[in-house]
């Protein structure tokens, strides 16, 4: 049986505008601005990646920090739109991505929880329908109906972790979720996220953890510079990777 391709990454590069001008003040900025005297220089974050993931795959992303691994997921999430290249999905994309970053502090949790819900694309009833499960899951306690300005870290990322792993999507993107929070929380979610892996989700994970990315990959794509180095057998390129 051939393989379906979940996403198709190509020729994808990424370029950021560093202003070059150092400014003491936001006023001196954007005079400087108006002015036309403002300089950049280009960073090339990313240039002429292209890998496949295929159906059911899971895909860990290794690199030293810079590599372009957060840039390269963000891209493939739909949050940045690529200088050059393409990047086709084939199916629902759950984004665990700088988990929280969207909430509005003002807001309880409860009143998140709808709010984020709606943006990943879930109906009220729906959300009102697993409510209940998602503050099992993040078990944040009484927080839930506080304004998330008064979360740590850590509580923002369980309750948003929470909510983008409600369904089970056809792509789960990972970067680096699993850092954040305890031990008992971190093996919550390596459970749910097995649980996704044998349901046929496809995963493209980021982690620091070796043993993690040996253990649930089935392939390795390694970033250095900003360009694939390797794609191959997560034990193989681990062994090279941690060489260097």
């Amino acid at each position: 049986m051939e393989k379906q391709i979940a996403i198709k990454v190509e020729n994808v590069g990424m370029t950021f505008r560093i202003v070059n001008n150092k400014t003491r003040s936001i006023k001196n900025y954007l005079i400087q601005r108006i002015k036309k005297k403002i300089s950049y220089k280009e960073f090339k974050a990313l240039q002429d990646v292209n890998f496949e993931v295929y159906k059911g795959e899971v895909v860990g992303l290794v690199g030293l920090n810079g590599a372009g691994k957060s840039t390269l997921f963000k891209i493939i999430a739909g949050v940045l739109k690529p200088t050059t290249g393409t990047v086709i999905k084939h199916g629902s994309v759950a984004p665990l991505i700088e988990l929280g970053a969207g909430f509005n502090g003002e807001l309880s949790g409860i009143e998140n929880i709808y709010l984020n819900g709606l943006l990943l694309g879930y109906s009220k009833k729906f959300i009102k329908e697993k409510m209940d499960e998602i503050i099992a899951f993040a078990d944040i306690g009484d927080f839930i109906y506080n304004p998330v300005n008064n979360y740590s870290s850590g509580m923002k990322a369980r309750l948003g972790f929470a909510i983008a792993t409600v369904v089970q999507p056809d792509i789960l993107i990972v970067d680096e979720v699993l850092s954040v929070g305890d031990y008992k929380f971190r093996e919550k979610c390596e459970a749910r996220i097995n649980e996704m892996i044998k349901g046929g989700t496809t995963v493209l994970i980021v982690s620091h953890s070796d043993s993690l990315i040996k253990k649930i990959c089935t392939k390795v794509v390694w970033l250095e510079k900003g360009q694939v180095k390797e794609i191959g057998n997560p034990k193989e390129i681990l062994a090279k990777y941690s060489s260097k």
